[in-house]
């Protein structure tokens, strides 16, 4: 199988130009290692790992550059038979993360940054996660160790997925769009499909900044950063174009909206999934519009709302499978005949 190991390749931004560091023919397992967002914050994953700090030496490398150099990312990764105009489908097996996370607050960055009402969530600060194995003897169904009296089940997921655009050049930590990007989208996990547009021949596919776990939002803008072990396989989906990122979960399927302000970004995933069930699941978009708003089972995932220089929110509109393979019809209209029994 073939494998990047950690350190070989790290680049800081999704590039046309960048030479593939690795090529897969479709339905090919591979594998990659991935660093954290801030590029080993934490330095060994001895029992008293050394940790960075947010101010000291190793932070102020990664901000000499701007955007600073958060993210890096391995890649890109040439999917033979890929063009553009067509879709690459990244399908996960699993996600190992190393043996610890991090969390914390950088300065300047979150929505508190700037609050003298919390003054003890501006100042900079390091939170170490240690990763403990599951029962499959690895971390990718393990435990996160927050402190000792509070842990929860790890449920790591890739932050950054990417394609190559065609003419412009994103930085990982800022670039984001329907190529995929820094959307940090916890469904892009184990065991799901996630569908991003091709710009460029062989897709150039970027992976990197594995979480461990993060809530909703992401609110302070760092989640459990880690490093992580990934595998996967793509294939490719000929002359298609997306709106948006899409994903295909066992039960469910995810359409994504990436935009400002908020209300803008859940239309656009609205949208995204209505297109998606009316072409692929024979849905008629009114039928989908209405149930919307009256049917338990729809969902919005608001996945990333980072204030930080131009990132966007990212939000999903889920919707189950079962429910769109039993309503293909168009819904039932109010007229009725005076004689006619009402519907239970």
């Amino acid at each position: 199988m073939k494998k990047l190991p950690r350190g070989k390749v790290q680049k800081y931004a999704f590039d046309f130009r960048d030479k593939p560091c690795l090529r897969v023919k479709q339905g090919e397992t591979f594998q990659v290692e991935t660093d954290d967002a801030l590029s080993g914050m934490i330095a060994d994953d001895s029992d008293k790992p050394k940790v960075h700090t947010m101010t000291g030496a190793h932070m102020a490398k990664l901000q000499q550059a701007w955007p600073p150099l958060y993210n890096p990312v391995v890649g890109p990764v040439y999917v033979e038979g890929c063009d553009a105009g067509d879709v690459l489908a990244v399908t996960i097996d699993w996600i190992d993360p190393w043996r610890y996370g991090f969390s914390g607050i950088i300065p300047g960055i979150g929505p508190l940054s700037d609050q003298l009402s919390f003054p003890d969530c501006v100042e900079p600060y390091v939170h170490v996660i240690e990763h403990l194995p599951g029962p499959s003897g690895y971390t990718r169904d393990g435990i996160g160790k927050y402190s000792e009296s509070l842990s929860w089940d790890l449920q790591p997921f890739i932050g950054t997925l990417a394609t190559a655009s065609e003419r412009e050049v994103f930085t990982s930590v800022l670039g984001q769009g329907a190529f995929g990007g820094n959307i940090d989208c916890r469904d892009i996990c184990a065991g799901h499909t996630i569908y991003l547009n091709s710009y460029t021949k062989g897709g150039m596919l970027y992976i990197g900044d594995v979480h461990g776990g993060q809530g909703d939002t992401e609110f302070t803008g760092i989640a459990d950063e880690t490093r992580a072990t990934v595998q996967l396989s793509c294939r490719v989906i000929k002359h298609k174009r997306l709106p948006c990122v899409r994903i295909d979960k066992p039960d469910s399927i995810v359409a994504l909206g990436i935009n400002m302000p908020m209300e803008q970004a859940v239309l656009d995933a609205n949208r995204n999934l209505m297109e998606w069930t009316r072409d692929e699941y024979g849905v008629p978009p009114k039928d989908l519009y209405i149930r919307m708003s009256c049917d338990p089972a729809f969902r919005i995932r608001t996945y990333q709302m980072v204030r930080a220089v131009t990132l966007r929110n990212v939000v999903g509109a889920e919707y189950p499978k079962t429910r769109l393979f039993d309503a293909l019809s168009p819904p039932r209209s109010t007229k009725r005949k005076s004689k006619a029994r009402s519907v239970r």
